[in-house]
């Protein structure tokens, strides 16, 4: 068996981390604009430290990070040759509507993501759009309290149904929320969350949830009476939890975990909430409040497909003497059958393969995975040049583990886009150096560099996988 023709090979990126141009054109001000660099970053994207606006002491990379909103016919013409079938990328809710609560969106916002779409369709790249990428307007925060707020939903329809109605015919593919759990990590970021003294941040969080559980099914709503092609995906940060020992408190612990996970995509697929996380939310007294008609608007717009990113697996213990590590944003103990990347990721490529095969069988219903790869340092030539053979050896272990899932355990992947196939900025770390891309850009942690574009090794690596529909991996 080989892979289908129409497979959907490509790369992803974000809006706040490649696009800049924070303040052009009418874009608002959002909360990741606000994310710098460095020791702050950590406490600002957990909800832990309340920002308003620039400071002097901090770098914000997201003002300009690499400056796609100038670059973008460049950086296509280049996705392009390396045969892109699909290009991911995400809108800047505060391009379409800079406060967010508006009732007249931003034309030039609108005329940006129009110009970047039919850039694509020129080379007949499938746009792939996520709606919103950690971006939310600041002003909601301010106003409304964030994702905590239920009415951020009515302005959240509002932002897609404008979306929908002026893309239609030109985009097949849209992801609600990315990387929906992400929000119990990184509250602001993932939400617009951020803590007053005493509040109970689980409540808010689960609260903030619910709205986007509420958002997104009306987004799959309004997408299919607009136009009924469109296929609507939801998006899990995904990677399947091991059990540190066969113990079965372990055992336990680890079905526990998995499912703190999969209660983001147990809602979104099947369209309503799992008995084990209402007893959860109950024995805390953090239920949020579910009518009738919520239960109604999530049981009748399930997603279409399910989309994942995979970077790396959990290892968990039922012991609490266990020191743990919070990598990724995620807490985990360090698995000995297992390296690390520079940044103390795990490298798992058969993990993804076991990923895959739990997300479908657990679904049934296509999977795009839509982010997998390596954050690395490179070392540049004086040409801009680097040998990454260490990206090319860890891509291609996991698109062959894929292509095991797909071709061997029937798993129904429609695409694979990696991230990113152009250097930007880190969501994690706010960090240049923590490069995935096939092309180079010069720039560093704090804004310097000429931003000049340059192929590495894997461009033309990944551009012969991409010829041979991944046959050829070498």
């Amino acid at each position: 068996m080989t892979l289908k023709n129409d497979f959907l090979w490509g790369g992803a990126t974000a809006a706040n981390q490649c696009e800049g141009a924070y303040n052009a054109d009418g874009r608002g001000l959002a909360n990741v604009d606000l994310c710098p660099v460095g020791e702050d970053r950590l406490d600002i994207i957990t909800g832990e430290k309340e920002v308003h606006n620039f400071d002097e002491k901090n770098f914000y990379p997201a003002q300009e990070s690499i400056d796609m909103y100038n670059h973008y016919k460049d950086d296509i013409e280049l996705f392009a040759e390396m045969g892109f079938k699909a290009y991911r990328f995400s809108i800047a809710w505060t391009r379409i509507f800079p406060k967010g609560d508006e009732d007249i969106a931003n034309e030039k916002g609108l005329r940006f993501y129009e110009k970047l779409i039919d850039e694509c369709l020129k080379y007949d790249i499938e746009p792939v759009i996520t709606l919103t990428h950690f971006d939310f307007p600041m002003h909601l925060v301010h106003k409304y309290g964030g994702w905590r707020n239920r009415k951020v939903v009515d302005f959240y329809k509002n932002f897609v149904r404008v979306v929908f109605e002026r893309f239609k015919g030109k985009v097949k593919y849209y992801l609600t929320i990315n990387e929906i759990n992400m929000v119990l990590a990184a509250p602001f970021m993932g939400a617009g969350l951020v803590f007053s003294e005493g509040e109970n941040k689980e409540e808010a969080m689960y609260k903030a949830v619910h709205n986007e559980f509420l958002a997104s099914a009306y987004a799959t709503k309004i997408a299919h009476e607009i136009d009924p092609s469109i296929k609507i995906g939801c998006m899990l940060n995904s990677g399947v939890i091991y059990p540190a020992s066969a113990r079965p408190e372990d055992i336990f612990e680890a079905q526990r975990v998995a499912r703190d996970n999969y209660f983001f995509t147990d809602v979104q697929v099947r369209g309503y909430y799992p008995s084990y996380k209402i007893k959860e939310l109950e024995r805390k007294g953090i239920l949020p409040e579910i009518t009738k008609e919520d239960e109604k608007i999530l049981r009748e717009n399930p997603v279409d497909f399910v989309s994942i990113s995979y970077y790396t697996t959990k290892t968990v213990t039922s012991d609490r003497n266990v020191s743990l590590s919070k990598d990724n944003l995620q807490v985990t103990i360090d698995n000995p059958y297992l390296d690390k990347t520079e940044w103390g990721w795990q490298v798992d490529p058969l993990g993804f393969r076991t990923t895959l095969n739990e997300v479908y069988d657990r679904y049934q219903k296509p999977i795009f995975v839509v982010e997998n790869g390596l954050g690395a340092k490179d070392n540049p030539d004086e040409n801009g040049y680097v040998e990454d053979d260490y990206r090319i050896d860890f891509l291609r272990e996991h698109i062959k583990n894929m292509k095991d899932a797909i071709e061997i355990d029937g798993v129904d992947v429609i695409g694979y886009t990696t991230w990113g196939p152009i250097d930007l900025v880190s969501a994690s770390t706010g960090e240049m150096s923590k490069r995935y891309g096939f092309i180079y850009v010069d720039r560093d942690d704090y804004g310097k560099g000429s931003l000049k574009r340059s192929k590495k090794k894997s461009f033309a690596w990944y551009k012969k996988v991409i010829a041979t529909n991944g046959e050829d991996l070498s």
